[in-house]
């Protein structure tokens, strides 16, 4: 394997579609920072090139954003999940606490939404 391939083969590697990795390594205008850090490498006249590192990333950005079983993780929350696993100083998240924690949320908004419903009929 090459040390650094390029944007099309990484999207067939992690079956990520190219405009999406674009998307991922772009700046987001609101906060102007990158919306994952560490994605791609840009060479001087910068093309994206990926390495194993980068690939590594891309496939653990889409399992929490796409594959996480249904649960669809914010940007913001798989930055801190990258964050966290890359700092053992910080809380680590636990997949089945996360699911149990959102559960336990999903059921609270429920019956809120079930006690608005009813305040307005």
């Amino acid at each position: 394997m090459k040390k650094y391939l390029n944007i099309s083969d990484v999207s067939k590697i992690t079956g990520v579609k190219e405009h999406v990795i674009r998307y991922w390594d772009s700046i987001d205008p609101k906060t102007n920072e990158n919306r994952f850090h560490g994605i791609s490498t840009k060479s001087k006249g910068g093309t994206r090139l990926f390495n194993k590192e980068n690939i590594s990333k891309i496939i653990k950005i889409k399992k929490l954003l796409y594959d996480k079983g249904g649960q669809n993780y914010s940007f913001k929350l798989v930055n801190k999940i990258l964050l966290n696993k890359k700092n053992p100083n910080l809380h680590k998240f636990s997949d089945n606490n996360d699911q149990e924690h959102i559960s336990q949320k999903h059921q609270k908004m429920l019956v809120i939404l079930k006690n608005m419903r009813d305040l307005i009929r």
